[in-house]
């Protein structure tokens, strides 16, 4: 791009620019933001308090914008249960029901009998 296509382009640009500067200028919406901001700046410089003490009265729980990101949730540890077949003497440790062997013994003696094996 020669030097002069760049400048036109800049050229441009800065007066889209100052024609939607102008139009915030003329924005109610904006001026009524902007007292507001004043009237709070002037606020809180009476009272001596900054914008974290402002924030921490209104919302008093930590704000997870501000905080560091909290890592994935985590589970309860499982508890090892441990079965033993009173028939053979074996013993089954699982941390859940999908232990291969204790399905095997559900199928053969039955759900509600295999949980009574359960060691203490």
């Amino acid at each position: 791009m020669s030097r002069l296509a760049e400048f036109r382009a800049a050229e441009k640009a800065l007066q889209e620019q100052l024609a939607q500067l102008e139009s915030l200028k003329n924005d109610a919406g904006l001026k009524k933001e902007i007292e507001f901001e004043q009237k709070l700046q002037a606020l809180m410089s009476t009272y001596d308090k900054s914008l974290r003490d402002i924030i921490a009265i209104l919302d008093p729980t930590p704000s997870t914008v501000t905080a560091a990101p909290a890592g994935p949730k985590r589970r309860r540890a499982r508890v090892v249960k441990v079965y033993q077949n009173p028939h053979t003497g074996e013993l089954i440790e699982t941390k859940g029901g999908n232990h291969r062997g204790l399905k095997a013994w559900k199928e053969q003696y039955g759900a509600e009998t295999v949980d009574s094996w359960l060691r203490g």
